[in-house]
């Protein structure tokens, strides 16, 4: 039981919305706006938003049918008999008003009209995979997770420490948003005959494979695009970091053209995990410039 609970979290993906937060610190940081505790907050928040957001995932494309039992992936604990539907539903929600909750403590710092967004949020965390128009099931995964994954936890984030937007934050939460997208990438092509079987259409279904790994690499690549803020740190030594770990993105594409089914399992894994070395590493040159 404990295990379908672990599953259904999917610890994998966990530090995609980790990394969104992370970068937000570095920026606030370079600015020294840096605020200790809205940025934990924000941190908690975001998981748990991520949290719901699988748990809904589950639940919902259950009630669907979008799911079959022994499907590749991570074992899905409603369908397959381990959770019920009931306890899964009130997860979901339960989760949901926790972050509700964590949200609407960071209006003591950004003011009562960041409950917009947070309603936003929510809305987006079920709308994934519910009500009259799934993402998940109309090619908008990827749009979704660019913009609840990159954008609006970076840029937020920034601004609940700061008050203040910023060009550079703006310019990496884009980045951060489509090395998310990636890893929904990874996920969506590993999923493609169990979703085809059901009717479920992923833009990995519509493109198919060979697109969805071009798409992949270009995604990865992006990371280039902040070569003059990495240089901005530290000068070309730092600059190099940002094409080390593009070119590991780009391996781990050519690796994704080269596997099928469970065996892509590990490479949402890697993307997941270099997503958030990314951040770290660009927190800690930020870190180490400030110095």
């Amino acid at each position: 039981m404990v295990k379908s609970w672990i599953e259904a979290m999917r610890l994998r993906t966990l530090p995609v919305s980790v990394a969104g937060v992370i970068m937000a610190w570095a920026y606030a940081i370079a600015d020294g706006t840096f605020k200790p505790i809205p940025a934990l907050l924000c941190l908690i928040f975001a998981v748990l938003c991520q949290i719901a957001s699988n748990f809904a995932n589950e639940y919902y494309d259950y009630r669907a049918g979008r799911d079959r039992a022994g499907r590749e992936g991570p074992r899905r604990g409603v369908t397959e008999g381990d959770i019920t539907p009931r306890a899964m539903k009130l997860a979901t929600y339960g989760t949901l008003i926790a972050a509700a909750l964590i949200g609407l403590a960071l209006t003591y710092w950004g003011g009562l009209w960041l409950i917009i967004p947070g309603i936003a949020i929510a809305i987006g965390a079920l709308a994934y995979s519910t009500g009259p128009w799934p993402l998940s099931t109309h090619c908008m995964g990827e749009a979704a997770v660019i913009i609840f994954f990159g954008i609006v936890p970076v840029n937020l984030t920034y601004y609940v420490q700061s008050l203040a937007w910023s060009a550079d934050a703006l310019t990496g939460s884009v980045v951060i948003g489509l090395l998310a997208a990636d890893v929904l990438i990874v996920n969506n092509t590993r999923d493609i005959p169990d979703d085809r079987a059901v009717g479920k259409h992923t833009l990995a279904t519509a493109l198919g494979r060979r697109a969805m790994t071009a798409l992949y690499i270009i995604f990865g690549l992006s990371v280039l695009t902040m070569l003059p803020q990495w240089s901005s740190l530290g000068g070309e030594l730092l600059a190099a970091v940002p094409c080390l770990f593009a070119g590991a993105f780009l391996g781990i594409g050519i690796l994704i053209s080269r596997r099928h089914g469970s065996a892509l399992t590990p490479c949402l894994a890697l993307t997941s995990v270099f997503m958030l070395l990314y951040s770290l590493s660009f927190l800690t040159a930020t870190i180490c410039s400030a110095d």
